[in-house]
């Protein structure tokens, strides 16, 4: 049996493949970074970068689906389906997490041991959504993360308050009001890019990061959500191609092109954000005449995307645990011992991610959007 396209249960509008496709290359470069991000050296050092690419992707998709829907939509229908929409792999994420966790011995990055009943309350919080502070005895891996489980979801998280934040105020404001926001939010995601010296931020509350990572989920949902309703197609062709492209090149670009100073890192970060991906979102939108082929592949890598941006990361933590630390958190083993872990441990991503879709996902999606009979 075929897989049903994933957006077949978002709405009944016309789809953009091509950026389905663009979010399937995205969570692929994610991959790419998570695999080497503990090493001296990555073919990808930016590829953090892909989520604030997913975050301007969701703020235009979004603000297209259901900016001229609230006349026959309640904001509890809007929640309920993102609610189906996400959560349902979220949940699979947190369970993976705790499996991979016990079976790598149930211990910190120190080697501490952790209690199960610790291990209990940090799968109950994830798959609340509900992220952890500094110093909570639920981080069971002792890293600072606020879903110790599945790292990857502090981007959920505040994908979850963005959508809240449409529901409730962003998609009441007039379109120059929601324009000026997306200036100061820029601004502020100027600031903390050159502060911090890159965007690779967010992913733990520790030293003002809730606050980092808000910001930096809401320059790229507002200027997406903008230019779904100022969007106007241009004349492009291979679109796809050319987009995924500077994806994967922006991630590519070595740390040491942008100079030593952190400053310019930051910069470099911010310009990708503010500038790069909402143009290539644009792009991706434009192109309406597209060719088969690269129909069927954006489906594809569309249709994967979420699932393998939700259940990747556990494994990366056995892979890790395999690695090994020592004090500093500095690895053990060195990339040349590991590289056949290294390779196959994505390919084996992939095919996790198509099952959770084909047989998890799907399924319980296509369920739960059906429609309620009252027993009489």
């Amino acid at each position: 049996m075929a897989v049903a396209p994933a957006a077949a249960f978002l709405d009944t509008k016309p789809h953009y493949d091509i950026l389905d496709g663009l979010r399937g290359v995205a969570a692929l470069v994610v991959i790419l970074y998570h695999v080497f991000e503990c090493f001296d050296w990555s073919p990808a050092p930016h590829g953090y970068l892909a989520v604030d690419f997913f975050f301007v992707l969701s703020g235009f998709v979004i603000g297209y689906a259901y900016d001229n829907r609230w006349h026959s939509m309640s904001t509890m229908t809007f929640f309920r389906r993102r609610l189906i929409r996400l959560h349902p792999m979220v949940i699979m994420g947190a369970v993976l997490g705790a499996l991979t966790f016990l079976l790598q011995g149930s211990v910190r990055w120190d080697g501490t041991h952790v209690a199960f009943r610790m291990v209990m309350v940090a799968l109950l919080l994830n798959m609340f959504m509900l992220p952890l502070g500094p110093g909570a005895r639920a981080d069971v891996r002792g890293n600072g993360e606020m879903f110790p489980l599945n790292g990857p979801n502090w981007s959920l998280f505040f994908e979850y308050i963005g959508n809240i934040l449409y529901a409730l105020l962003l998609r009441r404001l007039p379109t120059k009001a929601l324009a000026a926001v997306a200036v100061v939010t820029g601004a502020l995601l100027m600031g903390v890019a050159v502060h911090d010296g890159y965007l690779g931020v967010g992913w733990s509350m520790v030293d003002g990061g809730f606050w980092s990572g808000l910001v930096r989920m809401l320059f790229p949902y507002t200027v997406g959500m903008l230019m779904a309703r100022v969007f106007r197609p241009v004349r492009i062709r291979g679109a796809f191609w050319l987009c995924g492209a500077v994806i994967v090149l922006v991630a590519l670009l070595p740390a040491g092109v942008t100079g030593s100073a952190p400053w310019a890192c930051g910069v470099y970060d911010a310009l990708c954000v503010i500038v790069v991906f909402p143009l290539l979102v644009w792009l991706g939108a434009s192109e309406l005449q597209v060719r088969p082929v690269t129909r069927r592949v954006s489906r594809l890598l569309g249709d994967l995307s979420y699932p393998l941006y939700a259940v990747h990361y556990p494994f990366m933590y056995l892979f890790y645990a395999l690695i090994g630390f020592d004090g500093d958190l500095v690895p053990i083993a060195k990339l040349r011992e590991v590289w056949p872990q290294a390779l196959i441990l994505p390919v084996g991503c992939i095919l996790l991610a198509w099952l959770c879709l084909k047989f998890y996902d799907l399924p319980l999606r296509r369920r739960l959007h059906a429609p309620r009979v009252e027993n009489r």
